[in-house]
C-alpha cells in the first residue's frame, strides 16, 4: 500500500467505504443484513459466541467499525438510540459513590438521567453553567466523567473543549461529549482531546427520519465496558436498524455539505427579519461564540434557533401556519422540521427555568433540511404573517 492510501480517508469516503478490507469478486456492494437472533456455535473452539443482543452480529460489527472510522475513534458501537449511547457510556465509567460533573446545557433526556437516575445509582452529579464557569471547583477525588454537548441543544453555545479536558486529565477523568448537532464531518471531537463522543445516530448520521439509534465512539478498553453494559442492559441495535443506518451514512457528508448551506441562509433571512428578537446559528457573526465554532468545526450544521418577538403565542401560530416545513420533534433528517423545546425536549423545565437556560417562550428550534432553501424561506415568510 502507497502512502498515498495508508493517509486517513476523508469523511465522504469512509461513509461509503468504511475501512473495511477490499471484498472478493462477487461479493455484495452493499452488506448484507445479517438477520439472525443466534449463530452456529458448539464451543470455544468455534471462537467468540455470536448473539445479536451481545452486539456481535456482523452488522452490528460492521457498522461499528465504520463509525470508529468517521470519529477517528480506536473502536465504537452502535446501540438503540441516542439515550441508550449516553446511559452505557455513563454506566460504563461509574459506580456507586462515583462523581460527575456536567453542562447544565444539555439534552432534556441527558439532564433527567445525570440529575435524577444515577443519584438513585449513587452517582451524583454537579452541573456548571459553561457561560459561567466553575468547573475546577466543581471537580472532586471522586469525579469520574465531565459531559458535555457540543453545541448545546437547542441554543447552540460551542464551548471551548480544551481547557475542560485539560482539566479532567490532570484530575484523572474521563471527558464525554454528545456532538449529535455537529456529526463527526463537521466536529471531529476526538481530535480535541475528548475521551468519548456519543451520537443520537437518530438524526444525522441515520439522516431520513426512519430509524432509532445511538453511538459510542472512544478507546478500545473503553467501548469493551460499553459493551458489556449492553449485554446486562438490553439495548442492542437491530440489525436491519444497522442496515438502515449504514445506508444513510452513506451519503452523510453530502447531506451535512447542504444542511450548513441551507441553514447558513436560513439564519441569515431570519437575522433581517422585525419578528426574529434573536437569530441563533453558530455561523453568524453575531453568536458569541463565532470565533471558536469557525475554529473547531468545518461547517456550523444544520440547526438554527430563533426567538420570535411575539414570545409563545407567536410561536404557536407561526407553527399552525407552516406549510412545507414540518411541525415536528426530532432533528437532522432531509426534511426540514420545526419544534418549540419548551414543548418537547425541555418541556420538564418551568418558563422560568428555561429562561435562565437560554429557552424563552418564543424560541423556535429549525432543522433546516435539504430542500430548495428559497422555497424554505418562502413558507417562513408567509408563517410568519
Amino acid at each position: 500500500m502507497t502512502d498515498e492510501n495508508k493517509r486517513r480517508r476523508g469523511p465522504a469516503t469512509l461513509g461509503v467505504h468504511g475501512v473495511d478490507p477490499h471484498p472478493p469478486a462477487g461479493a455484495p456492494v452493499v452488506p448484507p443484513i445479517a438477520q439472525s437472533a443466534t449463530f452456529y456455535w458448539a464451543s470455544p473452539s468455534d471462537g467468540d459466541l455470536r448473539y445479536t443482543r451481545y452486539g456481535n452480529n456482523p452488522t452490528q460489527l460492521q457498522l461499528g467499525r465504520k463509525l470508529a472510522a468517521l470519529e477517528g475513534a480506536e473502536a465504537a458501537v452502535a446501540l438503540g438510540s441516542g439515550m441508550a449511547a449516553t446511559a452505557m457510556a455513563l454506566l460504563a465509567a461509574v459506580e456507586s459513590g462515583d462523581h460527575v460533573v456536567a453542562s447544565s446545557r444539555l439534552y432534556g433526556a441527558t439532564y433527567a438521567l445525570l440529575a435524577d437516575e444515577l443519584p438513585r445509582r449513587g452517582v451524583q452529579t454537579t452541573f456548571v453553567d459553561p457561560d459561567r464557569g466553575g468547573w475546577e471547583e466543581a471537580m472532586r477525588e471522586s469525579t469520574r466523567v465531565v459531559f458535555v454537548e457540543i453545541p448545546t441543544n437547542p441554543t447552540l453555545r460551542v464551548l471551548d473543549p480544551c481547557p475542560v479536558v485539560s482539566l479532567a486529565r490532570s484530575r484523572g477523568a474521563i471527558v464525554m461529549c454528545d456532538a449529535t448537532f455537529a456529526s463527526p464531518v463537521n466536529f471531529r471531537a476526538l481530535s480535541t482531546g475528548i475521551d468519548v463522543v456519543i451520537q443520537s445516530a437518530t438524526k444525522y448520521l441515520g439522516g431520513h427520519s426512519d430509524l432509532i439509534a445511538g453511538s459510542v465512539a472512544g478507546p478500545c478498553d473503553f467501548i469493551e465496558r460499553v459493551v458489556h453494559m449492553a449485554h446486562l442492559y438490553g439495548p442492542a441495535l437491530d440489525p436491519h436498524t444497522g442496515y438502515l443506518l449504514d445506508r444513510g451514512i452513506r451519503t452523510l457528508e453530502a447531506r451535512i455539505r447542504r444542511h450548513n448551506e441551507n441553514a447558513l441562509t436560513v439564519a441569515q433571512w431570519f437575522e433581517g427579519r422585525p419578528e426574529a428578537e434573536r437569530t441563533i446559528y453558530p455561523g453568524l457573526a453575531s453568536h458569541p461564540d463565532h470565533a471558536l465554532a469557525r475554529e473547531l468545526f468545518s461547517g456550523f450544521g444544520g440547526m438554527v434557533g430563533v426567538v420570535l418577538g411575539g414570545g409563545g403565542e407567536a410561536a404557536d401560530r407561526f407553527m399552525r401556519r407552516l406549510e412545507l416545513a414540518m411541525a415536528a420533534p426530532s432533528l437532522g433528517g432531509v426534511e426540514t422540521l420545526v419544534s418549540q423545546p419548551r414543548w418537547t425536549s425541555h418541556v420538564g423545565l418551568t418558563s422560568e427555568e428555561r429562561e435562565r437556560v437560554g429557552i424563552p417562550d418564543g424560541f423556535v428550534r429549525f432543522s433546516v433540511g435539504v430542500e430548495d432553501v428559497e422555497d424554505l424561506i418562502a413558507d417562513f415568510e408567509q408563517a410568519l404573517g
